[in-house]
């Protein structure tokens, strides 16, 4: 049952924090941002001499120890091993027992913060070259029945070597057949995928499929694709862009659970080679499969990576020929370490 699963990764988590190290031999140099369930600091790690990031894992809203959340993404970090996926390194210690930190492989940047201070946007080489690596990350993670359920520009992190990292697994599951009911409401806004707006039980590796559509257009078009402000919103933006769902382009569509709340605006064109009329074929041809309405239909991360588009010119560039930024993740810090050091030393 779940709740013997989750004792017996609490039991485990335990075993191993007893072995663990103590956050004390990490140096905390500044706060970098906030996960789904987590502070996220840069740290200097005293005993290997390396910079990592440290994830305080929050137990504000938990009785009985460890978030659920927090034990799901351990769990699932522990596990996976591939370049484009944040490495968890270990899991060390506070004070007490309940004050638990990941130990992460550290990365320069993070592509929102690098979207909103780059003073020129990625080339379509670089912008290939990106989504290749989140693919990549995603085919394995697929392959081994993991749904992110969360993937947005903030969750994908870049060294300065070129490296893209899918990070932030604080809502990703297993998955397995039969597909079991899952909470909808994941996924930000802006890149959930219209099946869990309209009310689906199942989830499927799909919904991180759209949401690698949402990605590929903001790169693309240098402007997030569809910001929505509500639901509603979310999908009226969906429909003005790709024309409205029915039957036949989406079986399944009508019997929706929320299908009935909404009055879908008529609009019978899909908007995309409108949007971006510079696009080669193949180009569209993969964006076009990535929003596919029926889920069923829609590109896989193995499809994808086997695209035309990323065999054309022009082609993506080299990881290590990215280019490199100043650390604006830093930038924080630059006035004031050496107080923050003191100040967050546990």
């Amino acid at each position: 049952s779940t709740s013997y699963h989750f004792s017996y990764i609490k039991f485990s988590l335990i075993l191993q924090l007893g072995r663990g190290r103590s956050v004390k031999e990490f140096v905390k140099l500044n706060r970098i941002g906030e996960g789904t369930y987590g502070i996220v600091y840069r740290a200097h790690d005293t005993k290997s001499d390396e910079i990592v990031a440290l994830k305080k894992v929050r137990m504000d809203k938990e009785k009985d120890g460890i978030p659920i959340s927090s034990l799901r993404e351990i769990n699932l970090l522990l596990k996976v091993r591939h370049p484009n996926i944040v490495e968890l390194k270990e899991v060390v210690v506070g004070t007490h027992l309940d004050s638990i930190f990941l130990v992460m492989g550290y990365c320069e940047q993070d592509l929102a913060s690098l979207l909103e201070n780059m003073q020129s946007p990625f080339s379509e080489a670089q912008v290939k070259c990106i989504i290749l690596q989140v693919l990549k990350g995603l085919q394995y993670l697929h392959e081994n029945f993991i749904i992110h359920r969360d993937l947005k520009v903030s969750n994908l992190l870049m060294t300065d070597k070129g490296c893209v990292k899918i990070a932030d697994f604080g809502l990703a599951r297993t998955y397995g057949v039969p597909l079991k009911p899952m909470t909808p409401k994941v996924v930000t806004l802006w890149y959930r995928a219209p099946e869990l707006l309209l009310g689906t039980k199942t989830q499927t590796t799909a919904i991180d499929m759209w949401a690698v559509g949402c990605i590929l257009a903001e790169l693309l078009a240098h402007k997030p694709m569809l910001p929505g402000s509500s639901e509603i919103h979310q999908i009226d933006l969906i429909v003005q862009l790709l024309g409205t769902p029915n039957e036949n382009i989406w079986p399944g569509f009508s019997k929706l659970s929320l299908v009935g709340q909404y009055t879908l605006r008529k609009q019978p064109y899909n908007n995309l080679k409108h949007k971006f009329p510079w696009l080669s074929e193949a180009g569209l041809r993969l964006l076009n499969f990535l929003f596919m309405y029926d889920p069923k239909k829609r590109a896989t991360a193995e499809d994808s990576l086997e695209s035309s588009y990323f065999k054309e010119k022009p082609l993506p560039c080299e990881p290590e020929l990215m280019p490199t930024f100043p650390h604006h993740r830093n930038k924080r810090a630059a006035s004031c370490a050496e107080n923050q050091q003191k100040r967050l030393k546990v």
